[in-house]
Formats: C-alpha cells, sequence, structure tokens
C-alpha cells in the first residue's frame, strides 16, 4: 500500500500547513493592499473636501409687500471664483457665494454663515441653483465638469457627477434645469445630476449618428420650461448654409444623447446671440452689418419673426468673449436682459420688447407690483406696467459705479457689484 503525502491524513483529507515563505507573502500583498488604500484616500476628492452643514434647515423670512422706504448695507461677502456668472445666486432664503474652492451659503439678514463647502485641491467654476439644490462645479485636470449638489437649506449632501468637460464653461440654468455651456457642448441635468440633453461634440460618442450639428461652434444658450435654445456658428455643408443659426430643441428628450430639434433658423453671416428665452421661442440680438444698427428679434417655434427692435450697440455684447452668457432675470410678467447700459423687458408669450430702462446697472427684481432694479444713484422703483420710475432708493456703494444686479433673498434686497466681484446685503 502506498504511503501518503506528509500532512496528509489516511482519509484522503489535505491538511493545509502556513509555511515562513507564505507568511510573508501575505504580509506583503496586504501591506501593498494599504499602501493603494491609503493612496486612494490621500489623493482622493472626499480627502480634500470639507463639509460643515447647517444645525437645522434655513427658514427664509417673508417678502415684503412694498418697496422700502430707505436701506442701508449689513454686510458683504466676497464672491469671485466665478466668471460669466454676475447674477446672486440665492435658495431657501440663502444667499451662496464662491471665492476659490469654498461655497458659503450665507444669511441674508446678517451675514452669518449657515453652512459651507470646500475643496482645497480645485476652484469652483460654476454655481447654479434650482429643484432646492445648489450645485457647485470644480474644475478639475478634465475640465470644468465635476460637479456636488447640496441641499440649499442644510448644505447636506445630494448627488455627484463627474465627467470630461471644456475648460471655459458658463452656467445655464431655469426652474427645470442647470447645467453648463462650452463651446464645444451645452449640458442640463435633472435634480440627481442626471444628464437629460447634450448638443454638440461628444468625445465618447457611443454611436456616431446621434448629434446633428457636431461641427458646429456654440456661442450662447439659454432655456425655460420644456425648451434648450442654442445660437452657433456652423461651417458650409451639403444641407446647411455657413454662418450664425438659432436652434430651438426639447430640454428633456427620450435619449439624452439625441437632441430634438424642434425649429431651426438661420441667422445669416453677422454675429448673434441668445438673450431671452420663452416657452415657445426666443430672442436674438444680431449685431450691425452692412451699415445697419443691432437689433433684437424675437422667433417662435414656427421661426417665425414675432417682433424686431432696432438698439444702439450692447458694450456687454461687444466686449464679450467668444462665449457669451447673457445677464437675464425673470419678472413676473417679463423677461429681462442687462445690455450693459440698459435694461430691456420683453413678454414672455410673444417675445416683444415692452420696456427699456437707460439708466440702469443691471437686472432687476419684483417687490409687490413694482419692478427694482440698480442705478446709479441707488435702487429705482419702477411700474413695469408703463416703463414709469416712481422714484429711487438712495445706496451708497461707497464709490463703485460698475455692473450691479439685484436680487430678493429671504425678505432682504442683495447686491452683486461686478462680475466676480462681492455681495453686499441691504436691509431697510
Amino acid at each position: 500500500m502506498r504511503t501518503p503525502p506528509t500532512g496528509t491524513p489516511r482519509n484522503g483529507t489535505v491538511v493545509l500547513r502556513r509555511s515562513r515563505r507564505d507568511l510573508l507573502a501575505t504580509g506583503v500583498i496586504t501591506a501593498t493592499a494599504l499602501l493603494g488604500v491609503g493612496t486612494v484616500w490621500v489623493t482622493s476628492e472626499h480627502r480634500a473636501a470639507d463639509l460643515t452643514t447647517a444645525e437645522q434647515p434655513h427658514v427664509a423670512a417673508a417678502a415684503p409687500a412694498t418697496a422700502p422706504a430707505e436701506v442701508h448695507e449689513a454686510w458683504r461677502s466676497p464672491d469671485s471664483a466665478v466668471p460669466g456668472q454676475p447674477q446672486v445666486q440665492s435658495g431657501a432664503g440663502l444667499v451662496f457665494t464662491a471665492d476659490g474652492g469654498t461655497l458659503t451659503a450665507v444669511d441674508p439678514m446678517t451675514g452669518d454663515t449657515v453652512w459651507e463647502y470646500r475643496r482645497s485641491n480645485h476652484e469652483i467654476c460654476s454655481v447654479g441653483s434650482a429643484f432646492d439644490r445648489v450645485y457647485v462645479t470644480y474644475r478639475t485636470g478634465v475640465g470644468c465638469g465635476d460637479v456636488i449638489g447640496l441641499d440649499t437649506a442644510t448644505g447636506e449632501y445630494r448627488a455627484a457627477r463627474s465627467a470630461i468637460a471644456s475648460g471655459e464653461t458658463v452656467p445655464i440654468r431655469s426652474n427645470d434645469a442647470v447645467g453648463l455651456v462650452s463651446r464645444d457642448r451645452v449640458e442640463l441635468w435633472r435634480n440627481d445630476l442626471v444628464r437629460t440633453v447634450e448638443y454638440g461634440e461628444v468625445e465618447a460618442k457611443q454611436e456616431p449618428t446621434l448629434q446633428p450639428n457636431e461641427d458646429c461652434t456654440i456661442n450662447s444658450a439659454l432655456t425655460r420650461k420644456d425648451l434648450l435654445s442654442v445660437v452657433e456658428h456652423c461651417p458650409p455643408s451639403e444641407d446647411r448654409e455657413a454662418g450664425y443659426w438659432l436652434r430651438m430643441q426639447e430640454r428633456a428628450p427620450k435619449d439624452s444623447r439625441k437632441p430634438v430639434i424642434k425649429t431651426q433658423v438661420f441667422l445669416g453671416e453677422g454675429p448673434a446671440r441668445i438673450i431671452a428665452s420663452g416657452q415657445e421661442g426666443a430672442v436674438v440680438y444680431r449685431d450691425a452689418v452692412d451699415g445697419e444698427q443691432p437689433r433684437m428679434v424675437g422667433y417662435d417655434l414656427d421661426g417665425g419673426e414675432t417682433g424686431t427692435a432696432v438698439v444702439p450697440p450692447a458694450p456687454l455684447i461687444d466686449s464679450a468673449p467668444d462665449l457669451f452668457s447673457p445677464v437675464v432675470a425673470d419678472l413676473p410678467h417679463h423677461l429681462t436682459w442687462f445690455d450693459g447700459e440698459r435694461l430691456y423687458l420683453f413678454t414672455p408669450e410673444s417675445l416683444v420688447l415692452a420696456h427699456h430702462f437707460w439708466d440702469a446697472l443691471g437686472t432687476g427684481v419684483a417687490v409687490g407690483e413694482r419692478l427694482l432694479y440698480p442705478t446709479s444713484e441707488g435702487i429705482a422703483v419702477a411700474n413695469w406696467d408703463t416703463g414709469e420710475t416712481e422714484r429711487v432708493i438712495p445706496v451708497d456703494r461707497g464709490g463703485y459705479t460698475g455692473q450691479v444686479t439685484l436680487s430678493l433673498v429671504g425678505g432682504v434686497l442683495v447686491e452683486k457689484r461686478g462680475d466676480g466681484g462681492e455681495v453686499v446685503g441691504l436691509v431697510s
């Protein structure tokens, strides 16, 4: 009878014994794994992030029924991280400011910090609020595409996405969507940061024929309700003239990778940019060509013109980079656009110019049944039905004379002074 090998009982069961060599190998593997985990932790985004949430959800103060008789400065805070975004960002009665890699939620009455999110390794490149959340985007080694969604009232984490993106972007948002615009592509997301539409050049194509105009260069975009409107410049092709095009499309098609274009309007060879978006159309600013003055033209979803207004040159367009972010704000009965010297009011249904204010420093806000907008003297109180300025609330800006956008947050008037400047709370 053959003798079983050493360590093997006569019933055939194998006994595994650990040698010194086995123990050494196990130790090396364990150390290597721990080193790898430690390296990932040290270099991860979570390691570089610091979130201080609110002790309890912030409760917004009620909006005033009428414009105040006077105001004074209660606080100010730097808000310099996002060029191309001159509007005050707010939600849940809080003001959001971005400075370097830090997003701060500020109590508009006191200027106190309610909650804060900070990253030490990257800087903020975009901030937008929608769906009771604030979305802060960071510029990493693959562009401006690392997004965190936080609860507006508490700062608690809600969603995240990370994707390859252009380094040059401007934010785009409405009550129903939030996203980014670059020269290459427009992306919109729903509240959990799942993409609802992408339009333009796609770096990692899953199917080659989904994007109809990926060789075009985007210069501006706006969204409202179910409509996404884009203006872009296209080279000639077999079925397309070379020049500027307005393309109005579904904000959330069935397949986010495949845009559904409702209307295409050829705007000609002269530069054009979108300045207002309604639910059923858009308004485009068309530069002066062949000796003509600039004009603002409204287009409906059939591609027809709803109205044309000849206007003076717009300083913010004349000095704008290739990627244009219009300074816009909504009122209860009007869409508004600031051109650098004048504030224009459009009717949202017909997209016709209703009124303009020649002394504005930026966009305004509705308080009661009046429009309040910033001027060099302070805050003008105007009747949006008649276009008449009724009075001016004095504001001492300490010699500052540049662009100002005005918002109402938690019952407090809040000014943002300059594109990448500071935010100031004005209380009565």
